[in-house]
């Protein structure tokens, strides 16, 4: 089978969620050298397959004692090498689109229920009635309290014109609601941006997806047309797990001096050892002009500040990494995630691959963000009472088996206690409100504009070094726009 394996290309993936193949690696194989096949082990594989077929309880089908013998060996390399069965590959596929079958809503998990944050506007949960607040509580007639947030989401999706009941509790209504909804394909957008007031605009990308780059030059345009006199631009990466490479290199492009060295990659395979740069060859190799080229100039100069935390992770990083570097924004807010490896995705059939960890990747100035992630110029909290919950979140080091940081080992994020942690997520679940970011009520956000206007930012009370004994700081100067 070897030599039938297809490469789709390199990954950067989230933590949560599967993302698209993007640069083309070699279509080859690479074949094993240096050592003979382990032909012991290969005949203990062979007799442990014998037994359970001719001992086990049960009859066990063979496709599956392969398939979870596959899916086995490739998941105890790292936690981001994984084996994609049919159903998983056509998912990251989706994923990596913008694009999924569905309803249409926009869910997080609150008190063990899914809640909506906004249905998308014009798929089926906006046309029938479904509203931002509404709690679901039954999927096709079954509970889904303590039901996990992905395993809700799998049952509202499905095949196109297929149909799912879905139960609503709303405020100030009585009784359940019961909508019967049909399926179809909701494509997502991962970029908003709006002025949020005179003189300073608020891109917000959710996860980086094969459209991004192109609806944020849309976005940010129409932005510029609104307020041509924009005086500081927030770019808000909070939460976004991640995606394809070239969004983050087009995203960074957008901001940075021509041709800019954007990332760079290292590992085994020759084509791993790659430098990528702020070109259209790198971020939009198929488009047929560059949608970065009709950006306002002004763009590339106007006062950033781009706002991260634990959930910022991989491609995120990656654009946050790049733009301090240059010196051309300040990052706030707290450290990233850490996933500073690449994927690359093997097709080994026309409905199944294996996404293989087959490089790190570096910064412009050579930093290796592994286990270590992003630290922010200005740290902030995520409100004015402290962190909350994003202070617990798991980080790349958390995780069992993660790759090393091979620039900096002492660097890496210091492994806590789970079940400290556990027993502290459950007391602070129930007092903290999940921030609405964007929203008038966005701490982080309004630290942001303080910094912009030249108004003293609230750094983090467990973290900050204050100038004035106050906890806060002045900005930094205005961020120089020229690689060193």
């Amino acid at each position: 089978m070897g030599n039938k394996v297809k490469s789709i290309g390199l990954i950067g993936l989230g933590m949560v969620a599967g993302v698209a193949a993007s640069f083309q690696f070699s279509a080859i194989a690479q074949k094993v050298s240096g050592s003979p096949l382990p032909l012991e082990e290969l005949r203990q594989l062979s007799d442990v397959f014998g037994l359970i077929k001719t001992d086990y309880v049960e009859s066990v089908d063979d496709k599956k004692l392969l398939t979870e013998a596959i899916s086995g060996m490739v998941s105890s390399l790292d936690p981001h090498s994984v084996y994609l069965d049919k159903k998983a590959f056509r998912e990251m596929r989706e994923t990596v689109a913008g694009k999924f079958v569905g309803i249409g809503v926009e869910v997080g998990l609150e008190d063990g229920y899914i809640k909506v944050v906004s249905p998308i506007e014009d798929t089926p949960a906006f046309k029938a009635g479904i509203k931002a607040g509404d709690v679901i509580t039954r999927i096709d007639g079954t509970l889904i309290k303590g039901m996990s947030l992905d395993e809700s989401v799998k049952k509202m999706r499905g095949e196109p014109r297929s149909k799912v009941s879905v139960t609503i509790s709303r405020k100030d209504e009585d009784k359940p609601l019961i909508f019967n909804i049909v399926r179809e394909e909701i494509r997502v957008q991962s970029v908003k941006a709006r002025i949020i007031e005179p003189g300073y605009a608020w891109v917000r990308i959710s996860q980086f997806q094969e459209p991004t780059v192109d609806d944020m030059a849309k976005k940010i345009t129409a932005l510029y047309h609104q307020d041509p006199n924009i005086k500081g631009l927030v770019l808000d990466l909070r939460n976004d797990p991640g995606g394809v490479v070239p969004g983050a290199i087009g995203v960074s492009a957008a901001f940075l001096p021509k041709d800019s060295v954007i990332v760079s990659t290292n590992g085994q395979l020759l084509a791993s050892k790659e430098t990528f740069y702020g070109r259209q060859e790198f971020y939009a190799p198929r488009a047929k002009t560059d949608p970065l080229a009709k950006l306002p100039a002004a763009l590339k100069d106007v006062p950033m500040v781009v706002l991260v935390n634990a959930g910022s992770a991989s491609a995120s990083e990656i654009v946050a990494g790049a733009l301090q570097d240059y010196k051309r924004a300040t990052i706030m807010g707290q450290q990233t995630f850490g996933k500073g490896s690449v994927q690359t995705l093997r097709q080994l059939t026309a409905d199944t691959a294996v996404k293989l960890t087959t490089a790190r990747y570096y910064t412009p100035k050579n930093r290796a963000i592994q286990a270590r992630g992003i630290m922010p110029d200005l740290l902030v909290d995520e409100t004015a009472e402290g962190d909350g919950l994003n202070r617990l979140r798991v980080r790349e080091a958390d995780l069992q088996k993660h790759l090393g940081n091979d620039k900096d080992p002492e660097g890496e994020i210091t492994k806590r206690d789970p079940l400290e942690e556990e027993q502290a997520i459950a007391v602070l679940a129930k007092k903290a409100k999940p921030v609405e970011f964007g929203s008038k009520d966005d701490f982080q956000l309004a630290q942001a504009l303080n910094h912009f206007k030249g108004l003293p930012v609230k750094l983090s009370k467990a973290d900050a070094k204050p100038a004035n004994d106050v906890g806060e700081t002045k900005p930094d100067t205005p961020p120089n726009t020229q690689p060193k």
